[in-house]
């Protein structure tokens, strides 16, 4: 699908189970990989990104089967064990795969090169490459070491103390990935806390890892991880099923809160609280989402999210410590913006010009094609609401959110939207408009 068009809805109504988390299926098979022995992985999701994961380990040397059921076998081979790829490693739009396989394959005695689709290459590698190389890796990349393609020969790290200058959690994922391999202790600070699925994962798999939330502050939380070296012993395998996507959830919360009538049910959600930060600006905002039904899956919190159209939401103003977990909610956050009576203005978010896309420009750019007033800053933008949309023709960026937001915007539009490009959705979402137009009435 080149081309998706969509008309105003009359309401949203049904149960949505959102596709397998992103985020933890890319790190199931990056950790089962450096494992020894068999792990199994439920419910992983066979989408662009993953895959492009999946095949990066395929290329060197790792077993990896494919069950019914969407279940992967994957047999480790330990820190060790992997074996220097034939060619040069294809890691897609994925910017998870390269930056956290970029810390393994430093501590790892081959040599490997990774590159990624046009997209990819003008992402920042130079806030990986950086402190890699301080603790001894051996890396070069285009233009300066700033842009993939990317070459690494592996050699033994040294533990560093690193302080992040800004919260991210596929740098600290690196970071922790090259501590295992590094003699000493590593010690990583972030300036807020970014999402933990690799410190959850790694820890139930044996890794010593310790974490400290340290509040200095009202307006300053820093979180320090120490990683100590794996190089003498080893990873345990693990069984684990991967819960629903809450990024991916999020597109159905908001467009029944902003389209009348509305009530659906999202099943078996993550609610890590490293992710779920739009649930609190919803809150916020006067929205009326409820979570139920709460467990554990394989150590991560899970939950029913039930969700109505809200009667009216109010604007809110967002920056600093939230930001980090509702990074990839920025651009649906956008939207319920526009539905929202007053101003909402979302900063310290300046992170999101080097995403899959500029995502700040991005949404900008194309609400005001939808009749949205705003203004964009450096760090962020503030949206007037309440907006009376206008169906329009929107460009996707080839990012993934910016279509599946720009979908949900067209719900409450008046017109045709069309948005070009709409096939990125597959990169995290396969089938996502088909399980929209399910539910929409």
């Amino acid at each position: 699908m080149e081309i998706a068009e969509l008309t105003k809805a009359n309401y949203l109504k049904g149960e949505i189970t959102p596709p397998p988390d992103k985020s933890i299926s890319h790190r199931a098979i990056m950790f089962a990989s450096i494992a020894e022995g068999k792990s199994i992985v439920k419910n992983f999701l066979k989408a662009e990104d993953p895959i492009s994961t999946t095949n990066a380990f395929r290329m060197m040397g790792i077993e990896i089967e494919e069950k019914a059921g969407n279940e992967l076998v994957i047999h480790g081979k330990g820190l060790y064990g992997l074996k220097e790829p034939f060619d040069v490693i294809d890691c897609g739009n994925s910017g998870t795969t390269v930056r956290l396989i970029s810390g393994i394959l430093s501590g790892n005695p081959f040599f490997s090169v990774l590159t990624g689709d046009d997209s990819l290459k003008q992402r920042p590698m130079a806030r990986v490459i950086n402190p890699l190389k301080e603790m001894g890796a051996d890396i070069s990349a285009r233009d300066a070491d700033k842009y993939l393609p990317m070459a690494i020969k592996g050699k033994v790290l040294k533990a560093i103390n690193y302080n992040m200058p800004i919260a991210s959690a596929q740098v600290k994922s690196c970071l922790i990935l090259a501590g295992l391999y590094a003699d000493g202790t590593t010690i990583i600070t972030e300036p807020q806390k970014s999402r933990d699925h690799t410190e959850r994962m790694l820890m139930a798999m044996g890794a010593e890892i310790r974490t400290d939330n340290r509040r200095q502050t009202t307006e300053d939380r820093q979180n320090l991880i120490e990683v100590k070296s794996m190089r003498d012993k080893k990873l345990n395998p693990i069984d684990i099923t991967v819960p629903s996507d809450f990024s991916s959830a999020a597109f159905f919360i908001a467009g029944a809160l902003i389209v009348p009538d509305s009530e659906i049910s999202v099943r078996n959600v993550c609610i890590n609280p490293t992710r779920t930060g739009l649930l609190d600006v919803i809150k916020n905002m006067g929205g009326d989402v409820r979570v139920e039904n709460m467990r554990d899956v394989s150590g991560e919190p899970v939950a029913d999210i039930y969700c109505e159209s809200a009667g009216s939401l109010k604007a809110v103003k967002i920056s600093g410590d939230i930001m980090p977990s509702l990074i990839d909610e920025f651009p649906i956050l956008c939207v319920l913006a526009t539905q929202a009576d007053g101003v909402t203005e979302i900063r310290g978010a300046e992170e999101l010009r080097v995403k899959e896309s500029d995502r700040i420009k991005a949404m900008a750019t194309e609400l005001k094609k939808l009749g949205v007033e705003l203004e964009e800053y450096p760090d962020g933008i503030s949206i007037k609401g309440k907006a009376s949309l206008k169906g329009a023709t929107v460009e996707s960026y080839h990012d993934h959110r910016i279509a599946m937001s720009l979908a949900i915007a067209a719900l409450v539009a008046e017109g045709t939207t069309t948005i070009n490009n709409a096939e990125c959705v597959d990169i995290s979402f396969p089938g996502f408009f088909e399980e929209l137009k399910r539910i929409t009435g």
